[in-house]
């Protein structure tokens, strides 16, 4: 198990189709392209032994006392680990250069620079790719200029150096040892392309120099979009990085986080693969991204997601189903990589992911809100598809459902299942009225208003004073904490209140704050799980509307406490603190963007009271 770094202890980079992970080391342990969801070149995240690595780092043997630190160029994605040693200091420097082609690449360069601005440094490379997750052999052949190409079964791997390292061959993978100077550099070029292509010439430092400054250049231009100017300047801006590293560009999707089968317990079950789009988090990242200014992204997801309507075929035989591939295939089966020990022994591994069958109805609620959020739904004929959708739903949305965490333990009544569906009708009814298009308004308010009615008398439970998660039970769910948010009840009316001060007693832990509890509600899993980020920084903006800032501002802060060491989270916090599950997770990100700008503006309207409106 100490072959494993902690799921914290990473960086991300990446194209706009692809992202890798870097350990805190220098470590490459997690790279799948050419798209987020291929099958992994480097996977030893998952099987250390395996899933194959790439080492680029200070050789500290015989070199004691070295401190080593990763960080981020502020506002970029270009990622620094940084050797300080008695002897010098020395960097390595990762960063892909982001590709805004509409068009799918099978070509894909992660460049790994080296520096020295102190004294003098040896490095050392490893380079053992094993391609599909390990299963797949390959062969290794030098190129006449010394570039490195490994060739594996879908994909060749072309790997290339900089004077003065030379490759050498190391059985079918390849090392090197250098030793740099003060004011000295080097790089090592990772280009991924279809099989048979041939290497691009050796691109001389000065290229690369040019590449770091281009990358550069994207994400400070890019930034400069965001209208955010609130307190949290640092934490908002690495959020919008991250969701814009795992957003496909050729279709517009985002993808729920940049890896699969990291564990929500160590050792437990509950490893899933999330190189996909879902519905839900694609919809909810909308808001994020419009409230942040970046209409761009929110715009290409409303496309995607109309696309989705419009082509039908879904594998649940539903309008739409909750996740799909990132180009919009519905095919998602799921297998079991028998092979991969999983990350620190947690199996089992699982590529591909079965809940993509599942019944989900607040799906469509969260579709309505995202085209709600975005203004008109692209065009009259944007708008039958939408309107032929809440007609179904209409005959379609009291039904159970498998439920927003897509458990295993069989459908029920799920509240908030009801309530999205509530948010579908509420939405449709909005956009009909506000862009004067043809709709059943009669009938559309008709079980809008039914549906209401439903969750105040059955997804209300008057031993808790609480709603609770589904209609048969008195447990308690902080996705619930969307209710205010999605406007089906004020932030301070008495029962909401009353809800959020039983999901104080129950679900939270000094801020941290449960999905909701397995025990008492068996979701069809082994195993429990840490605290749910999503719905940590959730409780942080449910808080601040209802008025408790000091209590929502401290929640908040300690949440960002949890980040890892660039600003980063996975899924979950765990018993002990460190971050679990899959990383990093959109997810997260995008709500602690809404948690911060419902804080700021919550904050700022307290001190205008304060000061009686003087500026």
């Amino acid at each position: 198990m100490n072959d494993y770094p902690m799921i914290a202890d990473h960086g991300i980079v990446g194209d706009l189709q692809t992202a890798a992970l870097v350990a805190a080391d220098g470590t490459l342990d997690w790279w799948c392209t050419p798209r987020f969801d291929s099958p992994s070149v480097f996977a030893s995240l998952l099987d250390s032994e395996r899933g194959g690595h790439c080492k680029l780092a200070a050789d500290m043997d015989g070199l004691p006392d070295c401190t080593v630190r990763q960080l981020y160029l502020p506002d970029t994605a270009v990622l620094i680990t940084r050797f300080m040693c008695p002897t010098g200091v020395g960097e390595v420097i990762d960063f892909m250069e982001p590709d805004t082609s509409p068009i799918p690449s099978s070509r894909h360069r992660l460049i790994r620079g080296l520096r020295v601005v102190r004294g003098s440094m040896p490095f050392e490379f490893v380079c053992r790719p094993r391609f599909d997750y390990g299963r797949a052999t390959h062969t290794l052949r030098f190129a006449d200029d010394g570039t490195a190409v490994f060739s594996g079964p879908d994909i060749d791997l072309h790997v290339q150096a900089t004077h003065p390292i030379m490759l050498r061959a190391d059985g079918h993978d390849v090392t090197a040892r250098v030793t740099l100077g003060a004011g000295q550099t080097a790089a090592l070029v990772l280009t991924s392309d279809a099989p048979g292509q041939a290497p691009e010439p050796p691109a001389p430092v000065e290229t690369i120099v040019a590449s770091l400054d281009a990358c550069n250049d994207f994400w400070h231009s890019w930034l400069r979009r965001s209208s955010y100017r609130g307190r949290w300047h640092d934490a908002v801006n690495r959020s919008a990085i991250t969701l814009k590293l795992l957003t496909y560009h050729p279709s517009g999707a985002p993808i729920a986080a940049a890896t699969m089968g990291l564990p929500e317990q160590i050792g437990g079950e509950r490893n899933w693969d999330y190189r996909f789009t879902w519905v839900r988090d694609g919809s909810l990242s909308v808001g994020a991204l419009i409230d942040l200014g970046f209409e761009e992204e929110a715009f290409a997801f409303r496309r995607w997601l109309r696309d989705r309507l419009e082509a039908g075929g879904t594998a649940s035989g539903e309008p739409l189903q909750i996740m799909y591939r990132i180009d919009g295939s519905p095919q998602l089966s799921e297998e079991v990589l028998e092979h991969f020990e999983g990350y620190r022994k947690s199996a089992p591994v699982r590529a591909g992911n079965a809940a993509a069958d599942q019944i989900q109805l607040d799906i469509y609620g969260e579709a309505a809100y995202a085209l709600a959020q975005s203004g008109d739904i692209g065009g009259i004929r944007g708008w039958r598809v939408f309107a032929g959708l809440l007609d179904w739903l209409t005959d379609h949305w009291d039904r159970p459902d498998e439920g927003i965490w897509e458990t295993r333990g069989g459908r029920q009544d799920f509240t908030y299942s009801r309530l999205m569906t509530w948010v579908a009708f509420d939405r449709g009814i909005r956009l009909a009225r506000q862009f004067a298009r043809p709709a059943d308004l009669e009938r559309w308010t008709g079980v809008r208003d039914a549906i209401l009615e439903q969750i105040l008398r059955r997804g209300w439970n008057s031993e808790r004073k609480a709603f609770v998660q589904h209609y048969k039970t008195h447990v308690l769910d902080a996705s619930l904490l969307l209710m205010p948010k999605v406007g089906f009840i004020s932030p301070r009316d008495p029962d909401w209140l009353s809800t959020l001060r039983a999901m104080d007693g129950e679900l939270v832990s000094d801020s941290l704050v449960y999905r909701y509890d397995p025990e008492a509600s068996p979701d069809g899993l082994r195993g429990s799980e840490g605290t749910f980020n999503l719905c940590s920084f959730l409780y942080v903006e449910a808080l601040a509307r209802a008025g408790q800032l000091r209590q929502a501002r401290y929640a908040f802060d300690k949440m960002l406490t949890y980040a890892n060491h660039v600003g980063l989270f996975a899924e979950e916090i765990g018993p002990s603190g460190e971050q679990l599950g899959n990383f990093p997770q959109a997810f997260t990100h995008l709500a602690l963007v809404a948690a911060a700008l419902a804080l700021d503006e919550e904050l700022d309207r307290s001190e205008q009271r304060f000061t009686g409106g003087a500026t």
